[in-house]
């Protein structure tokens, strides 16, 4: 499966509160590149998805954290699970591989600073 790459559903989320989040999939990703390769490439491809409102596409995402894999249980969390943040942040110096990355992955793509706040108060508004 490494030679034509995996294919990954990424969450963009805009607000934690407001649950402002959008699903982007993407194919024939590479696992060898870094986490922080991955992380440029996103943040290259955001601004240009027209599918996407502005709010979106102009925001300062800059982590990665797994939110689901296939055949493994899913958190019942609405927009991120808060928990296990030692294992499913992404390290920015790792492969993707390494950081547990396979075929049909979700994972969270978030401002640091706005997951830090929500952790502290997690209240969502309406």
């Amino acid at each position: 499966m490494a030679a034509e790459g995996v294919t990954i559903t990424v969450r963009i989320i805009r607000s934690f509160e407001h649950r402002n989040f959008k699903f982007l999939v993407y194919h024939g990703i590479d696992l060898e590149q870094t986490v922080k390769e991955f992380i440029v490439f996103l943040k290259q491809d955001i601004p240009f998805r027209t599918n996407l409102p502005p709010p979106f596409r102009n925001y300062k995402y800059d982590k990665l954290k797994i939110m689901h894999q296939a055949h493994k249980s899913k958190t019942n969390e609405l927009v991120l699970n808060l928990e296990d943040d030692d294992r499913l942040l992404l390290r920015e110096g790792s492969t993707l591989r390494e950081a547990g990355i396979a075929n049909e992955t979700e994972i969270a793509f978030f401002c640091e600073e706005d997951y830090r706040k929500y952790k502290v108060n997690p209240i969502l508004s309406w």
